[in-house]
């Protein structure tokens, strides 16, 4: 109305920042690399038998994984992944090759092509490869588990749901609820991988006797 002192706009309230995504339990964490990696050591690559130097982390990981010591599995999990990297072995087919970690020579940051990108979108793009690489993999450990008899039980389509859930753009953690059903109920239906058979060390020179 006429006369009346200006008054200012009322203030506005900010937007709510969006709540960060809750942890993801360290077990389901494990099982995303203690399952396919089982499947890996089950490859006719290793001719029926897994050398003690990739069965030895793998047992180790699957023990402590069983006691609840998940910071112990990781470790053994990374022992593993290493090994898998190793020139000696014979080459991992795709998708496990995925499962390797070679130790890279050092190099600066700003090689890495992400380096210049805010660190919350260096961490989705992180997230978004390792469930890419997660998709492969449960899709070749189903497909593998099927040519060798054990009943899918539903998981093609779950290995499904999540491929589709990633290409529709719907939040990783929810994307990657198909794979989780995947490591979940695939891992306690395969086998045990088959350990090299140690060699014997030689016998012992017979003693030789003699009359003096």
């Amino acid at each position: 109305m006429p006369g009346a002192p200006n008054r200012p706009p009322e203030p506005t309230a900010a937007p709510a920042p969006p709540a960060a995504p809750a942890p993801e339990p360290p077990e389901r964490k494990i099982l995303r690399r203690l399952v396919p990696s089982h499947v890996a050591l089950l490859q006719e690559s290793w001719k029926g038998s897994t050398p003690p130097e990739l069965l030895g982390p793998f047992e180790k990981a699957e023990a402590a994984f069983r006691a609840g010591d998940f910071a112990g599995a990781s470790g053994a999990l990374d022992l593993l992944a290493i090994r898998f990297a190793e020139p000696r072995w014979p080459s991992l087919a795709e998708p496990y090759r995925r499962l390797r970690v070679a130790i890279p020579a050092p190099v600066p940051p700003h090689w890495d092509p992400d380096h210049a990108l805010p660190a919350d979108e260096r961490d989705r793009r992180r997230s978004r490869r390792a469930l890419e690489d997660q998709v492969e993999l449960a899709a070749g450990c189903v497909a593998w588990a099927q040519a060798h008899g054990i009943d899918p039980d539903g998981l093609p389509a779950e290995v499904e749901r999540s491929r589709a859930a990633l290409a529709a753009g719907v939040p990783l953690p929810d994307a990657a609820a198909g794979i989780d059903a995947v490591w979940e109920r695939l891992g306690p239906k395969l086998p045990r991988p088959k350990a090299a058979a140690s060699r014997a060390p030689p016998p012992a020179p017979a003693e030789e006797t003699g009359e003096a």
